[in-house]
């Protein structure tokens, strides 16, 4: 075996090393310090209530969840109505299988209270 084989091997390292040190170095110099944020007014010029980073309440997680769930439903239903006919009645089994994850899903949350607001 000669040295020879691997010199296109070791091009394409260097080549691979030098691109990466090139990007790192551009990286560096084009970054932007950062700053504290310093809260304007906005909305009609009144002074703000919280910071404009600030968190969501919890509670809006489960229903951002559900929200997801019925999404990808939709997601998937789609596609489906078009390919239904040619596969005929394994399709709909499927379909009713993944509804009744969703509905599981549907039932575990509104059993921990995932739906309630007070």
């Amino acid at each position: 075996m000669s040295g020879y084989e691997w010199q296109p091997v070791l091009f394409l390292l260097g080549v691979t090393a030098a691109s990466l040190a090139l990007l790192y170095g551009v990286g560096a110099s084009l970054r932007v310090t950062r700053q504290p944020l310093n809260t304007r007014p906005f909305s009609g010029g009144l002074d703000p209530d919280e910071h404009p980073f600030s968190r969501f309440h919890v509670r809006w997680y489960p229903v951002t969840m559900i929200f997801l769930a019925f999404d990808m439903e939709m997601l998937f239903m789609y596609p489906w109505t078009k390919v239904v006919s040619a596969v005929g009645v394994s399709a709909v089994i499927e379909m009713f299988l993944f509804l009744g994850v969703l509905l599981a899903g549907v039932a575990y949350a509104w059993r921990e209270g995932a739906f309630r607001w007070s």
